[in-house]
């Protein structure tokens, strides 16, 4: 419409006679009808290669047979159109596609709230109340179904074949399953590709959290096509060092401090965490490993025999939590703990909220897959001093880098 003169919309206006608002929407309702029907006759021309009532410039054998009538769904109500038909049956509308009955944007938003979080029943009340659509909650399931396989799509996609970090961890929903609800695990695999740019490389729905399954999410993109990870950033289940170094074997793990600090403070009495945190802190912030052992010893003089087992987890996992301590401090930062995914859970966390239990597995994989798409949006910066990263892992990793060339 910002295409028409004045002139000529107010001589449409005098022409008409409005006498109500009502009588303006009528109209543009019957204007709207019409320009998608000449739109659809102007698909047909183009289809067939000549115009209705011109046929010679036909050099096809195929021709116009008739219509079909279908009634759409329109932010201006319901429009009856008149549907082209070929005799061949090869027209394809594109403006109003085969079996679409609805014009409104209305799946769009259904997918939008869907990936809020909010439920197929709150969805079903919230598009009745918006639009006065009626919209079932199997129907709002059903539109959200049709991402399954554009999920398993981005599931099964090729990935970069070498990863300068990895960041691996599981968060857990109640999933309904053979008329059981069971405890799963989402596993969540984050990468940062060599250029810096954060990417996430899939999500396995599975058993309880295990290190066998963990083996097979490490599998999975081994044979998508990553061929090396530099770094694991890594939480403390049992058996993740194995299976990483089934898959990966030149890669080094950095086991996220803050879990470890969790999992020590399980044996700390509330009134000695304080203290206790603070002589811990010595150890992973320590300019070396050497002073970081040394400040290891002392902790250990100070509290062993009041903790011996909070002391005992840092000594058995020694080897993994000390390798941020190879590198300087702008790349300790990256690595010390598993920050990046675990703002993505909260992520997860947040969108997930309103589901106490889903019905199955790819109801969440759903979800979890478009709040992936949300979050991933906002990762449009490189990490900080990059040049000098890329730098350091070109030198401690150089035969891994190299061993192709």
């Amino acid at each position: 419409m910002s295409n028409i003169s004045k002139e000529i919309l107010r001589d449409y206006v005098r022409e008409q006679n409005f006498t109500s608002s009502t009588d303006v929407l009528n109209a543009m309702k019957e204007m709207f009808r019409d320009v998608l029907q000449e739109t659809l006759e102007a698909e047909m021309d183009s289809q067939l290669g000549y115009d209705k009532y011109d046929i010679s410039e036909k050099q096809t054998p195929n021709s116009r047979n008739g219509y079909s009538k279908k009634t759409v769904k329109s932010e201006l109500g319901e429009v009856e159109l008149n549907i082209p038909r070929d005799r061949n049956g090869e027209f394809e509308p594109q403006i109003i596609p085969k079996y679409q009955r609805n014009i409104t944007g209305i799946e769009d938003k259904i997918m939008a709230l869907y990936a809020a979080g909010m439920t197929t029943r709150d969805i079903s009340d919230q598009i009745k109340n918006l639009y006065d659509v009626e919209v079932s909650a199997d129907m709002v399931s059903n539109i959200t179904n049709r991402i399954l396989p554009i999920v398993t799509e981005w599931q099964n996609r090729p990935l970069e074949s070498i990863y300068s970090f990895v960041f691996m961890d599981a968060i857990h929903y109640k999933v309904r399953e053979d008329k059981h609800v069971v405890v799963k695990a989402a596993y969540v695999v984050l990468g940062v590709n060599m250029h810096g740019e954060k990417e996430g490389l899939g999500i396995w729905i599975g058993a309880n959290e295990s290190s066998k399954f963990w083996l097979s999410v490490l599998n999975d993109l081994k044979n998508r096509g990553v061929d090396d990870v530099l770094i694991f950033c890594v939480d403390g289940l049992n058996g993740f060092k194995e299976a990483i170094g089934a898959v990966y074997p030149f890669a080094r793990i950095q086991r996220c401090i803050i879990h470890q600090l969790r999992a020590s403070m399980r044996y700390v009495s509330y009134k000695d965490r304080r203290a206790f945190a603070a002589d811990l802190k010595t150890i992973y912030t320590a300019v070396n490993e050497d002073a970081a052992l040394e400040n290891l010893l002392s902790v250990k003089e100070t509290w062993e025999s009041k903790y011996p087992n909070a002391i005992k987890s840092w000594e058995d996992n020694w080897d993994d939590l000390i390798t941020s301590l190879a590198f300087p401090g702008y790349m300790r930062k990256i690595m010390y703990t598993t920050n990046a995914i675990e703002s993505l859970n909260s992520q997860f966390r947040k969108v997930t909220k309103a589901k106490l239990i889903f019905p199955n597995d790819e109801s969440l994989m759903k979800m979890l897959y478009l709040a992936t798409q949300n979050v991933s949006k906002k990762w449009t910066r490189i990490y900080p001093n990059w040049d000098l990263v890329i730098n350091q892992l070109n030198i401690m990793f150089e035969d891994v880098l190299n061993k192709g060339a």
